[in-house]
This record gives structure tokens, C-alpha cells and sequence, in this order.
């Protein structure tokens, strides 16, 4: 496992299907974490390490307020773990309506730009951070008909990215992982064919961020790392 015993960790989208798993997953590391969704509380994760912070991460406002709080009450944000995003498709390109569009810039790109606004000037001051992302396998490998999507995780690839790149000079990391579909209930219920498991174990993923978090990762930035599990290679 790996040793985040005293950090303090920021995640978006705590809440969540994948967002819950990580965030228990770093509770029963020992870190102390900040769960930020829209709506969120302490009793959804009964540990006197944790503390609930609502945001929504499509407001700068709102970000702001979020890294200033956990400043605040906690001294401190080693870590970011940003899961906070969101899924819609089935259309092809040229039937894709703006709100679709929107929605999807808004998710995945908009929010993790205000979030990541936010964190990095108190992860410059303090002199060191690790900033994690969840992408997804479209960003780099689009599909047919997820259009809006893809674009939108691309669009947070580079970002993450271009912050690795940006922050080398203040000790911080920055590194986005790529899964294929992840194992959760939004997404069986979206595809009911799901099974076999070829799909992405949530608890997996969650080791794989917690050890980009840790200082055993220290030498590893701007990379976008795979994980598709034994999904179709070339899908």
C-alpha cells in the first residue's frame, strides 16, 4: 500500500461511484481527506479524518472557496485527486446538440481548470504537491458517437499536462490516468451487456492513483497512463 499516512488529500467528486472508492481507499491508507462533491457530508464517510466540503466545481467562485477551506481547517492540500466529471453520448458528431457539447466541456474540462486554479498556488507556496486526474481511454483514443466527450478529456489530458509542465520549478507533480470503462453501477446501468471482467476494478484504479500521491512517485509527471484493463486494444 502505499505510504500517504500524512498527507492531507483534496478529491473532487468524492461521492461518486469511483470517488467513493478512492476516497476510502485513502482513509484506510491514513491520510486525512477533504471530499468535495455538490452534495456531500461528513456522515457519508464516518471517519474522524475526513471532512465533507460541498462545491460545485463549475463555479470559480466555488473552487476557490473549496482549496480556501481546506487551507483553512486543515493547514495544507499535499494531494489532489480530481475525479469530479461526467458521461453522455450515443450521438454521432453531426447530431451532437450544444448542451450536449456544453455539458461535457463543463464536466470535464471547465471544472478541473477552476479546481486546478485553485490548488496550485497553495501547492507553489507550500513548495511540493501531487495532482492526480481521472481521464478516461477516449481522450487520447476516441470513440464513435461520444464526440463531446472524448473532446472534453482531451481537453483535461492537456491540462494536467500542462501544469506538469508549468509547476517542475515548485515540487509538484501532475499526472492524469486514462482508464478504459470502469467497473461502477452508473456504468452497468448504462450498458447491460457489462461482464467478463474486462472492465476496470474501481479498487484498482484507486491503488494506481494512491501511488502517484506517494512519494515512491516522485520522479513520475505530465504522464498520461494507461488503463484498460483487457478491453479490445485497438477499440
Amino acid at each position: 500500500m502505499a505510504d500517504i499516512k500524512q498527507q492531507v488529500v483534496l478529491i473532487t467528486g468524492a461521492k461518486g461511484g469511483l470517488g467513493s472508492v478512492i476516497t476510502r481507499a485513502c482513509l484506510e491508507a491514513g491520510a486525512t481527506v477533504a471530499g468535495s462533491s455538490r452534495s456531500i457530508v461528513d456522515a457519508d464517510f464516518p471517519n474522524p479524518h475526513f471532512a465533507a466540503v460541498p462545491a460545485d466545481l463549475s463555479d470559480p467562485a466555488a473552487a476557490t472557496h473549496l482549496a480556501g477551506t481546506v487551507i483553512e481547517s486543515l493547514g495544507r492540500i499535499d494531494s489532489l485527486i480530481h475525479v469530479a466529471g461526467g458521461f453522455a453520448g450515443g450521438k454521432p458528431l453531426h447530431e451532437t446538440d450544444e448542451a450536449t457539447w456544453d455539458g461535457m466541456m463543463n464536466l470535464n474540462a471547465r471544472a478541473a481548470f477552476h479546481v486546478l486554479r485553485a490548488v496550485i498556488p497553495h501547492m507553489r507556496k507550500a513548495g511540493t504537491g501531487r495532482i492526480v486526474a481521472i481521464g478516461s481511454r477516449a481522450g487520447v483514443q476516441p470513440a464513435a458517437n461520444i464526440s463531446a466527450y472524448s473532446a472534453s478529456k482531451a481537453a483535461l489530458v492537456s491540462l494536467v499536462q500542462t501544469v506538469a509542465l508549468e509547476n517542475k520549478d515548485a515540487g509538484i507533480t501532475a499526472n492524469v490516468i486514462l482508464p478504459g470503462t470502469i467497473d461502477t453501477e452508473a456504468n452497468r446501468r448504462f450498458d447491460s451487456t457489462a461482464g467478463g471482467g474486462t472492465w476496470i476494478a474501481p479498487e484498482r484504479l484507486a491503488a494506481l492513483a494512491l501511488f502517484l500521491i506517494s512519494d515512491a512517485a516522485a520522479q513520475i509527471t505530465g504522464a498520461g497512463i494507461p488503463m484498460y484493463g483487457r478491453e479490445n486494444p485497438s477499440a
